[in-house]
């Protein structure tokens, strides 16, 4: 969210960076919230006199009671009464603009850093850099749900009929490696010095719509029926809520944290060849990485945690490269972002599997979350990425991992994890 005095006093490079997100439909908002800041202002300085004026005029009644003079008291009383039910229309027009800025100010798209290449969509998106040599082999490489049917690793159909589409049982050595994995993730976070945390997988609404935009928020989140309580799509908005509110001394940051977390969300809309199976599903685990750290830091931290992932998957063998996201592809909330994208030697190209993004203070506004320093008060700077997401992680895994007799190759790294074991399927 945006600062309205920031909006106020330079509504051209906000309607500029509406424009530069291809919103253009959002350009008249910035006008209509400069309005009704002012008639808020005007509502509140009426209120104001009128408050200074009652409580003269009640000084004034005490001193004529004092007096006797009973009459000109009560003269006096009828006029506070008037007074105080214009107040109370003032009050209620106050706070009904208020309500109104408030949902066009958490409406506004975030100012994009200027690095950010421009376009439309994740079509335009810019390739940065690319990590390992991709490879595709000599012999032909399944689905990766018949690589782990052939493991007896999956069952789709009876996850089905319990659940539904969107969900899966994982099996044997397939469930083991999952599970590798995430505990693999957890420790590479930790000796790079984050705070391992395991964080409630359910949060209220003020924190939802404090960690992303109102369209995000309807196309991801489960809502729990009867209570303020939604399931998390990604630990990233637990772990930002657990500083909801809060005064944090400069001294003690950044906060580094790594957290594991089941992530539920809806995924709404019709899915691809390619997005079948264990790609896009309704459940799934995750381990993810957050910062919450000084303005001038942010872009920092930003390349250490994208950095994070590139070279966690490298230690598995998995080719990777980055991409820039252009303006149009970045949430709302987003100062910029960078995908990771695991290379598929299947697709012959790459699939995201994991996304950094700098949000400014753009979280840190609507949660509260302020910094006490040697220059005052200050709204802290958000980052989130993903370590690892299995599954989806599991399909670049299992491909680039692949050997011709259908066995699959564990990466040294990953071993110890796996009981020692050198192959699944042998």
């Amino acid at each position: 969210m945006l600062d309205l005095k920031f909006v106020k006093e330079n509504p051209e490079i906000v309607k500029q960076n509406i424009r530069n997100k291809f919103q253009d439909n959002k350009l008249s908002l910035v006008d209509e919230v400069i309005e009704l800041a002012a008639q808020s202002s005007e509502t509140q300085q009426e209120a104001d006199a009128l408050r200074a004026d009652r409580n003269k005029i009640s000084k004034q009644i005490g001193g004529l009671m004092a007096q006797g003079k009973r009459e000109e008291a009560e003269e006096m009383k009828k006029l506070v009464n008037d007074e105080a039910e214009r107040l109370a229309a003032l009050q209620e027009k106050e706070a009904d603009l208020q309500e109104k800025i408030k949902k066009i100010m958490m409406t506004l798209p975030n100012i994009i850093d200027p690095s950010v290449p421009i376009g439309k969509d994740d079509s335009e998106n810019v390739e940065v850099q690319r990590y390992g040599e991709p490879k595709v082999p000599d012999f032909e490489i399944p689905y990766h749900t018949e690589i782990m049917e052939k493991l007896a690793g999956i069952d789709l159909d009876s996850a089905r009929k319990v659940a539904g589409n969107g969900f899966y049982y994982l099996m044997g050595d397939i469930a083991r490696l999952h599970s590798a994995v995430i505990s693999y993730a957890r420790d590479f976070m930790i000796e790079r010095g984050f705070t391992y945390c395991i964080p409630p997988y359910m949060i209220r609404s003020d924190v939802v719509t404090g960690v992303m935009s109102f369209a995000e928020m309807d196309a991801m989140m489960y809502k729990i029926e009867g209570e303020d309580l939604y399931l998390i799509g990604t630990s990233e908005h637990s772990m930002i809520g657990k500083f909801i509110d809060t005064i944090n001394q400069e001294e003690t940051l950044p906060y580094t944290l790594t957290s594991y977390s089941p992530c539920f969300r809806k995924e709404k809309g019709a899915h691809g060849l390619e997005e079948r199976g264990v790609y896009r599903i309704h459940q799934f685990e995750k381990q993810e990485m957050i910062v919450v750290c000084k303005p001038e830091d942010s872009m920092f931290w930003f390349e250490k945690l994208w950095q994070n992932t590139v070279d966690l998957f490298r230690t598995l063998d998995i080719p990777v490269r980055t991409l820039e996201c252009c303006s149009g592809d970045l949430a709302d909330l987003k100062v910029k972002s960078i995908d990771v994208e695991a290379w598929s030697p299947r697709q012959k190209k790459y699939f995201e599997v994991g996304s950094c993004s700098n949000l400014g203070d753009a979280q840190a506004r609507r949660l509260k979350i302020r910094v006490v320093g040697e220059g005052g008060k200050y709204f802290a700077h958000t980052l989130n990425n993903t370590v690892v997401a299995p599954p989806r992680m599991l399909i670049a895994f299992l491909e680039n991992n692949l050997l011709e007799d259908g066995t699959i190759a564990i990466p040294a790294a990953l071993q110890p994890y796996m009981g020692n074991k050198k192959f699944i399927g042998k």
